[in-house]
C-alpha cells in the first residue's frame, strides 16, 4: 500500500472515531442545569414499575403526550413528518441508546418533563399536558426502550 493511501486510511479512521466520540459525549451531556442536577438525581419514581404502568405510559407516549411525534413509535428520535431543519439544537433523544439510558436518572428525566430541555425544542409537559403521575407512567415506558 502506498504511503498516501495509508495516510488517507488512517485519517479516515481518526475522523470516524472523532465523530463517534462527539456523538457519545453529546449523549452523556445532561440537560438539567448544573446547579440543579444533584437535586434532580435524588428524585425517584414513587410508583411501582408494573406492566400496567408501562401500558399506560405507552398510551400517553403515543397519544395525549404526543412523544411519538418527535421520538418516533420506536423511540429512536426520528418522528414522522418532521422538518428537522426547524429544530433548535440537538435532535430528539434516541431512547433505545443504552448508553443514554444508563447515564440519565429517572429524576433527571422527570425534571425535563417538568421544565423542558434547555437548548432544544423539548418543552415542559408538567402540568400543562401531563399530571405528575402520568409523567412517571411515560418515563416507565421510555425506560422500556432501553431493555430491547
Amino acid at each position: 500500500m502506498k504511503a498516501g493511501h495509508l495516510f488517507l486510511l488512517a485519517w479516515a479512521f481518526v475522523g470516524v472515531r472523532a465523530v463517534a466520540w462527539s456523538a457519545d459525549s453529546e449523549v452523556l451531556r445532561p440537560r438539567v442545569p448544573i446547579d440543579q442536577i444533584e437535586s434532580a438525581r435524588t428524585v425517584t419514581n414513587p410508583f411501582p414499575v408494573t406492566p400496567d404502568m408501562r401500558e399506560k405510559g405507552k398510551a400517553l407516549f403515543e397519544g395525549k403526550a404526543f412523544c411519538r411525534a418527535c421520538h418516533g413509535a420506536d423511540g429512536k428520535g426520528l418522528g414522522i413528518d418532521l422538518d428537522y431543519s426547524t429544530f433548535k439544537g440537538p435532535l430528539p433523544r434516541n431512547f433505545t441508546d443504552k448508553m443514554w439510558q444508563q447515564a440519565r436518572t429517572d429524576g433527571e428525566l422527570f425534571w425535563i418533563l417538568k421544565n423542558g430541555s434547555p437548548g432544544t425544542d423539548m418543552a415542559s409537559f408538567i402540568p400543562l399536558v401531563l399530571t405528575e403521575e402520568e409523567a412517571w407512567q411515560v418515563l416507565t415506558y421510555v425506560r422500556s426502550f432501553g431493555e430491547k
